[in-house]
């Protein structure tokens, strides 16, 4: 990890200790030339997982696309940033529970929506309204009834 002031590459860890959120790592860490003290944080990555799309085509997982289509389904929702960063983690470790090098996106959708369902039921809808792509207030109201049968 360089330096952010001097851009010296050898720094090392003073401290460590879990984030609020349990669900990364926060580092303090010293430059050895100027000795300046700066954090990080360290969190799991999902790497080697494609994403089969509906097309056919296929692309990395990338945590910014999931992040985006959520934070969209969020607005004006009241919601703290620690609680994002665990839907997130949880949405990211069932997608690593299903132990596939490949996973369509379909599934990756259904799995955001399954946490999106318990977090907000608001965003859910929205998600799921551009997820399932909604042709009109009917195919509107049935999940909506579903929704208030689970109750």
């Amino acid at each position: 990890m360089r330096c952010p002031v001097c851009n010296n590459k050898d720094t090392r860890v003073v401290d460590s200790r879990p984030a609020g959120d349990d669900m990364s790592i926060r580092r303090r860490r010293q430059c050895d030339k100027c000795r300046y003290r700066f954090s990080t944080v360290e969190e799991v990555e999902l790497l080697d997982v494609i994403v089969v799309k509906r097309n056919g085509g296929r692309e990395s997982y990338m945590r910014d696309k999931i992040e985006n289509g959520i934070r969209r389904s969020l607005t004006k929702r009241p919601y703290t940033q620690e609680n994002f960063h665990r839907l997130v983690h949880d949405i990211e470790r069932d997608i690593s529970k299903r132990k596939s090098r490949e996973l369509a996106s379909g599934d990756i959708g259904e799995i955001v929506m399954k946490h999106l369902r318990l977090f907000d039921k608001v965003a859910y809808i929205r998600f799921a309204s551009v997820y399932r792509d909604f042709k009109d207030v009917r195919t509107f109201e049935r999940e909506l009834h579903k929704l208030s049968k689970k109750k």
